[in-house]
């Protein structure tokens, strides 16, 4: 290693070493523990087994009819997928234009993307249903228990953020590369299209996921605004897990099986854009 790097480390290495390594068992022993346990039978979770006497996939076979995690696992892929991809391609014009032109309250909108997320969203969930149940009475239509009045509800809270992030993003882009464009007689739209979208993919993908991730975590609202068929994944786990309570054998194995499902999307999520995330969190944007 060069003298630089080393005058510039923080923490010596016997010292690093120690805290990657409590770091990393923080975070794999719990889940070495749910894997174990979802491969495991009730009785023998229920017994305190951390290594299986017998390892069965059973639990895997049984949350489909006792957790009813397709529905809402089709629910949530549904509406959060759609959040993602409104919330990207919203954030991305908006932000465009928060950037690349100058008009009155444009540094007002700034600052109240930013202070929108110092907001909680418990504190909206009693005015988002009102206004949702008012707009249902005074329009004639069904909001309240609807996909898409959930999705709209997701969207509203995930626009701020990624309007920000690609504000913060667009920054960095040169604006050479939209000149030249337009003097070839190229639209906005075209200039968005062919080049604002491409550079900008890796942020795109970022204020996607964070969108997706936001439904896709969210509890709160969705038990509010949906009924039985329109439960998402977080709702079914959550009235899964708590029917268990008081149960003469709570089916721990089923409740771990069915958390893994429910976290399988976001895992492979990441794991196909990687790169992305890894590009659109880098300060700076293009250099």
């Amino acid at each position: 290693m060069s003298a630089h790097a080393e005058a510039t480390r923080l923490l010596p290495r016997p010292l690093l070493i120690t805290l990657t390594v409590l770091l990393c068992a923080m975070v794999l022993v719990p889940i070495s523990y749910i894997v174990l346990a979802s491969l495991n039978s009730d009785v023998g979770v229920a017994s305190g087994e951390f290594w299986p006497s017998s390892f069965s996939l059973e639990s895997y076979h049984k949350i489909w009819t006792t957790a009813d995690l397709s529905t809402g696992l089709v629910n949530s892929l549904i509406v959060c997928g759609f959040t993602a991809v409104a919330s990207a391609l919203l954030g991305t014009t908006t932000a465009y234009v928060l950037v690349r032109y100058a008009f009155w309250g444009r540094l007002t909108i700034l600052r109240g993307l930013v202070g929108l997320q110092s907001i909680p969203g418990t504190l909206m969930l009693l005015p988002v249903f009102v206004l949702f149940s008012s707009a249902g009475n005074y329009l004639g239509l069904t909001v309240i228990g609807t996909r898409w009045g959930l999705f709209i509800a997701y969207l509203t809270f995930a626009l701020p953020f990624s309007t920000w992030v690609m504000v913060t993003y667009l920054r960095g882009l040169p604006r050479e590369l939209e000149e030249a464009a337009r003097t070839e007689g190229a639209s906005t739209m075209v200039i968005l299209r062919r080049i604002v979208f491409p550079l900008s993919l890796p942020a795109i993908v970022v204020s996607g996921i964070f969108a997706f991730l936001l439904g896709w975590n969210d509890v709160l609202f969705a038990s509010v605004l949906t009924r039985p068929e329109t439960h998402t994944a977080a709702v079914a786990l959550q009235i899964f897990g708590s029917s268990q309570e008081g149960g003469a054998l709570p089916v721990y194995s089923q409740m771990m099986a069915a958390a893994l499902v429910c976290a399988a999307p976001v895992v492979i999520l990441y794991l196909i854009f990687q790169r992305y995330l890894v590009g659109g969190l880098t300060a700076g944007g293009v250099k």
